[in-house]
């Protein structure tokens, strides 16, 4: 069981009234307490979320509820998180931060910029999960307005070519497809909901940032403690200190500990009791980010080796070929080919 912020449901309980519904009641049905429906920062449980937007959209009749819920949401949900994505350099920078620090706002949604799930080139995916039998109001709900959220910083239609969802549709299919723009498939393989973007998106610089202002909200962002139930909670704090850290400043366990204001050797302690190392975690972080480099990016090695925390080129080469048995080049040229696997 994991928990959400109250946020997530913002909009509810107007989009429930305006349909002659009783949004406390609903609320209560499920085990929540009302308020929650009216603030931001209380904790829900995500089972009791999502079974909160079933019910209603049942005994409303409304089985485009979470759909029409989405359209009253933006990117203020996010609270702090919000800050650092609208003051990101570009696009990918931006929906790389929501992937790294969503669990201070959901502890048990995932998403995360990928491939495109039918595999063709110069696309990707934006991964949306987990999505699937009992999650369909809320899965609605969430990937509709990840998508509000892309067109608000895009500062418009950002060409989305289609809509993957691992379930049949709750709602007519129309609904769907004037939600998005763009095609539905519905009963998709695999367990996310994916949205198909234009692999050049990434690169899109978005505009009015203030860097001054990302620093702080990403400074405070790695402070923040994941919320209950999102598992691998020191984890999850070192994995975002050390990705601020690459190639910014030392990612030594000491330097990452007083970031995070702990000791080192608790530090340890904790991460060995969620059965992970400092260094392994390190590795981890870099390999990632030297994927995304060496596949979304066309910077020289030496600075993509730089990026990542390396002294020298040759030591990116050397952790390339430990990493995926492949040179940096080969890499590279192989996700532009469409070849390469994770």
């Amino acid at each position: 069981m994991g928990y959400i912020r109250s946020a997530a449901l913002r909009g509810f309980a107007d989009e429930v009234s305006v349909l002659g519904g009783d949004p406390a009641a609903y609320a209560r049905a499920v085990g929540l307490r009302p308020d929650a429906l009216l603030a931001d920062d209380v904790l829900v449980r995500d089972e009791a979320a999502a079974q909160l937007l079933e019910l209603a959209a049942h005994d409303l009749r409304r089985a485009d509820l979470g759909l029409r819920i989405a359209r009253r949401q933006d990117i203020t949900t996010l609270g702090s998180l919000a800050v650092a994505i609208q003051h990101s350099p570009t696009l990918g920078d931006a929906l790389d931060c929501t992937s790294r620090y969503l669990f201070v706002h959901n502890g048990s949604l995932s998403v995360r910029l990928g491939d495109d799930p039918r595999g063709e080139r110069g696309v990707a995916g934006l991964h949306y999960g987990p999505a699937g039998e009992g999650l369909v109001q809320a899965t609605d709900m969430g990937l509709a307005f990840a998508h509000g959220v892309i067109t608000y910083l895009h500062g418009g239609p950002y060409g989305l070519l289609g809509v993957e969802l691992p379930y049949r549709p709750a709602a007519e299919p129309a609904a769907y497809e004037a939600a998005y723009g763009a095609p539905v498939t519905f009963e998709a393989a695999g367990t996310a909901a994916v949205l198909r973007l234009p692999h050049a998106l990434a690169e899109h610089r978005l505009a009015g940032v203030n860097a001054a202002l990302r620093r702080l909200a990403l400074a405070h962002l790695a402070t923040q403690a994941p919320l209950p139930g999102s598992g691998g909670g020191t984890s999850a704090r070192v994995r975002a200190a050390v990705r601020e850290s690459l190639g910014t400043g030392s990612v030594e366990i000491a330097a990452v500990a007083r970031l995070l204001a702990v000791h080192h050797r608790t530090l340890q302690r904790r991460l060995e009791a969620e059965g992970t190392t400092f260094g392994a975690l390190v590795d981890e972080v870099r390999r990632g980010e030297a994927q995304r480099l060496l596949t979304g990016t066309d910077l020289p090695l030496a600075q993509v080796a730089a990026m990542v925390g390396f002294a020298e080129q040759s030591a990116l080469s050397r952790a390339a070929r430990r990493w995926w048995d492949a040179a940096p080049r080969a890499v590279r040229s192989g996700a532009s080919s469409g070849r390469l696997g994770g």
